[in-house]
């Protein structure tokens, strides 16, 4: 059975949205015993879909604008537009990688892997999100994107019948995806933000400067790198599917990393972690400095085969900045590092992070410290030497 079926494309696709959200268990026994292939669901379910939320937060940008710390601005129609671009890519890219997650933990929880059931599952779940998304045209009304929250029971419904897992345990198996989901998203977040800022600064100077190079407002995006960071992602998407990503560091390999004491502040507590689904692995060290009353969170996380999309951020050489009312954010490159760094003077809240060797990112949080503490202690962690590392 097709995914559009029946009558035509346009109405399949209709009934398909209205039976999952309203008849969902009727409508996952029906989804259950389809023979679509991947491609069939990517391109005539998932693409389509996919573009509400990209499609109304581009008219929503340019008609209403975009709100921070209390100031609206809006984007050149072209800045908008590539912002929804990248959006709808990692949309399209979260949905495949979700698949690889729900197979890849399916014995863990008593279920059968099978690749394309899985598919079905990250598919047909994401219909609420998707559907959600048109509120994103105007903004006053982007508090009702949360009603996309319905996805987490459409996914809490799908899995013990696609994936054939015990009833008992639907719900540890939804929970274990769910948290999965949130670091890849982290990850994601953290390594492609340079590209989704070129949204919101606006492309307005975009132009060809030659054909390697295209400009970014005064920046330039070496279309070489930009190559060869694509390349790298297709490895590593390869290397993740086969099994043979490479392994994260051990926690305790990073743990090394982090010093006694930083900018007078001293150690008073380090945690480290590891994990990994569907052949993506990361792994952090983190350790907690005081100084009187003032806090510093000090981490380093190997973000493992999904640093590849480091390479892509990378290949933009283009900064960012906003201020109002005593908070600013910045993000760039320093010493040809991606770096992200931000800081409220009332609160002495701040944040200082840096993307080193397109694998490892180096963070710091504190409450009370200033930015410049902040800094040290990033530097404390040695940035060349976790350069050296990632080569290694």
């Amino acid at each position: 059975m097709s995914v559009v079926e029946p009558g035509t494309a346009a109405s399949g696709l209709v009934e398909r949205v209205k039976s999952i959200l309203l008849k969902p268990a009727a409508t996952w026994e029906v989804i259950d015993t389809e023979t679509a292939t991947i491609g069939d669901i990517f391109k005539r379910y998932v693409a389509i879909l996919a573009l509400i939320p990209a499609v109304a937060g581009l008219i929503g940008g340019v008609v209403f604008g975009y709100g921070a710390f209390g100031v609206t601005f809006k984007p050149s129609i072209i800045g908008a537009l590539v912002g929804a671009i990248v959006s709808y890519g990692l949309t399209l890219l979260g949905v495949y990688v979700l698949a690889l997650i729900i197979d890849a933990l399916a014995p863990s929880f008593g279920g059968q892997r099978n690749r394309l059931q899985a598919f079905k599952v990250a598919a047909y779940a994401g219909t609420a999100s998707w559907v959600a998304g048109i509120f994103q045209i105007y903004p006053p009304l982007a508090i009702l994107g949360l009603l996309g929250l319905y996805s987490l029971y459409l996914l809490h419904a799908g899995l013990p019948r696609l994936m054939k897992t015990p009833a008992g345990k639907a719900t540890p198996y939804t929970i274990a995806v769910i948290v999965a989901a949130i670091v890849l998203a982290i990850i994601v977040s953290v390594v492609t933000e340079p590209l989704r800022r070129i949204g919101s600064m606006g492309l307005a100077g975009a132009g060809a400067l030659s054909s390697n190079t295209i400009q970014v407002g005064d920046k330039s995006v070496d279309l070489g790198k930009l190559e060869e960071a694509s390349k790298r992602m297709e490895a590593a998407a390869k290397q993740i599917e086969s099994g043979k990503a490479p392994e994260a560091v051990q926690p305790d390999v990073l743990k090394a990393y982090l010093p006694e004491g930083v900018a007078g502040y001293a150690r008073t507590e380090v945690t480290t972690g590891s994990g990994g689904a569907a052949g993506i692995s990361g792994s952090q060290a983190q350790g907690v400095y005081t100084k009187g009353e003032a806090t510093i969170r000090l981490s380093v996380t190997d973000l493992g085969a999904a640093g590849a999309l480091a390479g892509m951020a990378s290949a933009f050489n283009m900064q960012s900045s906003s201020e109002s009312n005593g908070k600013y954010e910045k993000i760039g490159k320093v010493d040809g590092r991606m770096t992200q760094e931000s800081y409220d003077k009332a609160s002495k809240h701040g944040q200082y992070s840096v993307l080193v060797g397109d694998r490892f990112m180096v963070a710091a949080e504190g409450e009370g410290a200033s930015i410049d503490d902040l800094k040290s202690a990033v530097a404390a962690i040695g940035p060349a030497k976790l350069e050296a590392l990632s080569k290694g």
